[in-house]
């Protein structure tokens, strides 16, 4: 890693005229001049497999005083335990939970939201390596933790302005050889209304199409892009840092989690860029026909609505997500963190499918 002294922040966003002291002040986005170099493979164990020789993989669940399930295939919301209590059999039953049901949205969790930096990593790190990002702020001394904001008068958030949508739908940093498995994101300061985050299952996405047509996707890779999000930020948006050259990667179309064996569809429209040996209207054509397929299936989706002291986890490897931006004209503050563990890069759902070295 090197240093370059130059350093911006964000400015007077901690305290406005006449407010007391902004609780998550430490937690603003922060852009050291910081560079790393490329990342280096790295074997990921997912701590799921623990849990799968454990008598009753959902004992962490037994005080919970309500267990909703969201939608059918996708989402549970729970109240009545608090993620802090969790040892490390707890923690490996909750990443193979999240890695059936795709999402968990954990209500009342104020002590892991108040918890130190420290703690934040600590916890992401019983799940895997933890992730820098490239471009996004960060709290000063801990590039490991991910923050979005948007107030009044600044967003730092890769948010492109000439669409008629603000939908976008990804899976995150999906160009990385390993990229995220479980997520764990929480809000700091939410407008009052709106700010909602979507979800979509990409497993059954995978299932709602034809077995031939599966057949067919599950021999194909495509190629997942940085560039686009690193020259956003060197066109001086969302602070105009890139701490990482950005990179390329090869993944499966149709991918295999590794704990569960479930298969999943791995595209997205902010980084999914062509499929590989196909000529470039093929390769269009099918993209487009699965990102608007990805796009319209509300029947597979789970909208988030997030209220004070919610922790929301995710498995990266078998769902989509996209921020929904509605609260710009109130003016009000969402700022929020993510602890993002890699997983393994994906294992293909075809045996013989091969990837670049």
């Amino acid at each position: 890693m090197s240093t370059i002294e130059t350093m911006t922040c964000t400015q007077d966003a901690s305290k406005g005229p006449g407010e007391q002291p902004y609780k998550y002040a430490h937690l603003l986005p922060y852009f050291s001049q910081d560079t790393y170099p490329p990342l280096i493979p790295y074997e990921h164990v997912d701590p799921g497999f623990r849990a799968l020789n454990h008598l009753d993989p959902r004992t962490f669940l037994k005080d919970a005083t309500s267990v909703i399930e969201l939608t059918p295939n996708l989402g549970t919301e729970v109240r009545g335990i608090r993620l802090t209590d969790l040892d490390g059999d707890g923690r490996d039953q909750l990443a193979l939970e999240v890695a059936r049901r795709g999402l968990m949205v954990f209500r009342d969790q104020p002590d892991f939201i108040d918890q130190s930096p420290e703690a934040y990593l600590e916890w992401g790190r019983h799940f895997g390596r933890l992730h820098i990002h490239p471009t996004s702020g960060h709290p000063k001394e801990y590039p490991e933790i991910h923050l979005v904001y948007k107030d009044a008068n600044t967003t730092f958030n890769f948010e492109i302005q000439d669409s008629i949508t603000t939908t976008v739908w990804h899976s995150d940093v999906s160009y990385e050889l390993q990229p995220p498995g479980l997520t764990t994101f929480f809000l700091l300061s939410q407008p009052s209304t709106g700010g909602d985050t979507l979800f979509t299952s990409q497993v059954s996405t995978l299932k709602k199409l034809s077995p031939s047509f599966v057949a067919f996707l599950r021999t194909l890779s495509a190629v997942h892009s940085g560039a686009e999000q690193a020259n956003f930020s060197r066109s001086g948006k969302r602070g105009g840092i890139v701490r990482r050259e950005p990179v390329e990667n090869v993944h499966p179309l149709v991918r295999r989690h590794p704990v569960t064996g479930e298969e999943a569809l791995y595209v997205n429209r902010q980084f999914t860029r062509r499929i590989v040996g196909l000529k470039r209207e093929e390769s269009e054509t099918i993209l487009k026909f699965l990102y608007d397929h990805i796009d319209k299936s509300g029947d597979l989706q789970a909208r988030v609505k997030w209220e004070p002291g919610t922790v929301v986890l995710w498995d990266n490897r078998v769902t989509a997500h996209s921020a929904i931006v509605d609260y710009g004209d109130s003016k009000e503050r969402r700022h929020g963190a993510r602890i993002t563990p890699q997983g393994e890069r994906p294992i293909p759902a075809c045996d013989g499918l091969k990837l670049p070295n």
